[in-house]
């Protein structure tokens, strides 16, 4: 395990679940909102993005953790390793409330508030980007792919790592 991507819903706990793999691992992590985002709630341009992601990419090792679902395919392409985050909407809109008002290291703000174009995205997830996910990850059949359907399950599965 030495390219590793960390996919799924937002809320589902994906950086969480990144930093412990990091830890576990000593792979290097990349948050890609730290990338996409800046301080002040912009965002960088589609090509600077691609770069980024390019450089990290080209890399030895390296763990990504951000859905971001028109990189997906490049970054499956690359990887050795998946994990799919592919959590009841319950628990990703829990998630995603329980982080407002923390300090992250993922993200470069403090979420005040859950926006609500946001909340219709993780409410739409299941039905919009879980099929076109499914049908990317069985085009890559020789990948170490995880899916988790619960927390536990991650949780356990790091334990063995």
């Amino acid at each position: 395990m030495k390219k590793v991507i960390v996919i799924g819903c937002p809320g589902a706990g994906k950086s969480t679940f990144s930093r412990a793999l990091s830890e576990r691992t000593g792979l290097p992590l990349y948050h890609l909102d730290m990338i996409y985002h800046r301080p002040d709630r912009t965002h960088i341009g589609r090509e600077e993005f691609d770069c980024r992601l390019a450089e990290i990419m080209s890399g030895e090792k390296w763990l990504i953790d951000g859905n971001y679902q028109r990189t997906i395919e490049t970054r499956l392409n690359a990887c050795d390793t998946v994990f799919l985050l592919d959590f009841p909407l319950e628990v990703c809109l829990a998630g995603a409330h329980e982080r407002i008002g923390k300090d992250r290291p993922d993200i470069p703000w403090k979420e005040d508030r859950l926006d609500p174009d946001f909340e219709r995205f993780i409410r739409d997830f299941s039905a919009e980007c879980l099929p076109v996910i499914y049908e990317l990850l069985e085009k890559y059949p020789q990948k170490n792919i995880y899916i988790f359907k619960s927390r536990e399950q991650a949780e356990r599965c790091l334990l063995t790592i």
